[in-house]
């Protein structure tokens, strides 16, 4: 078949009956098709450069030229700030026990925006044994947060068990919130994600729960007594 792009008197026939396109419609398309092919090319290119590592752009950056420059820099930068967001985001994960000594490093320069929770208990006190429990799994949850345990007297020498638990709340040392003694978690029914709502509600941790749990648990016990509860009605009528 002959080619139909070739410059021949048969396909000047063709052109003249409107069976081929012009020639300079032939020529225009084939410069389209050139630009197009060229913009794919450089967008691949481009995004080329998104997926490399910070390692990658520097192994190949003797073949970029100056045209690429800005736009590797740019991608460099923000490849910079991803990564410092997630050690940010990642930088703790679990609870740190310390002594009064460490106080000033751990708690009063912990660090620009830096959140800190930190639970003073005692051993053998069956509430402390929990908190630190339930904040073990906080601190895994919420691990852009200092979680820090520390045994009362080592902090606050002569510091009362009756105020046992307590939990600071710290945000550049400046104490944020403050829950002292066992009647301000509810005694041994405390769960987890009650605790996580207390200490959310600081701004230390932003937690997912869309309500209060205990406010949950309260409607359940007020929907249990109203349901043992027996109408007046029915009361007058056993009466009689």
């Amino acid at each position: 078949m002959q080619d139909p792009d070739k410059d021949t008197e048969w396909n000047d026939i063709l052109r003249k009956k409107g069976i081929l396109p012009p020639k300079e419609n032939l020529e225009e398309r084939e410069r389209a098709e050139e630009e197009e092919q060229l913009a794919i090319l450089q967008k691949s290119l481009v995004k080329t450069y998104e997926d490399m590592t910070l390692e990658e752009l520097e192994e190949n950056e003797d073949e970029f030229n100056e045209g690429d420059e800005k736009a590797i820099e740019m991608y460099r930068l923000q490849r910079l700030a991803e990564m410092k967001a997630a050690q940010m985001k990642n930088k703790f994960g679990e609870v740190l026990e310390i002594s009064g000594k460490d106080y000033i490093q751990e708690v009063t320069k912990a660090g620009k925006d830096i959140w800190v929770v930190l639970h003073l208990y005692k051993q053998g006190i069956p509430l402390c044994a929990l908190i630190n429990q339930h904040m073990s799994g906080l601190a895994r949850k919420f691990r852009d947060v200092k979680f820090i345990k520390a045994i009362s007297t080592t902090c606050i020498p002569n510091y009362p068990d009756k105020n046992l638990p307590t939990i600071f709340v710290y945000l550049e040392g400046d104490i944020k919130a403050q829950f002292i003694g066992p009647l301000v978690f509810g005694g041994m029914n405390l769960t987890r994600d009650e605790l996580e709502w207390k200490i959310s509600e600081s701004g230390a941790i932003k937690t997912d729960l869309e309500e209060n749990p205990k406010k949950q648990i309260r409607d359940q016990l007020m929907s249990s007594i109203r349901a043992r509860v027996p109408a007046r009605g029915e009361s007058d009528s056993e009466d009689d």
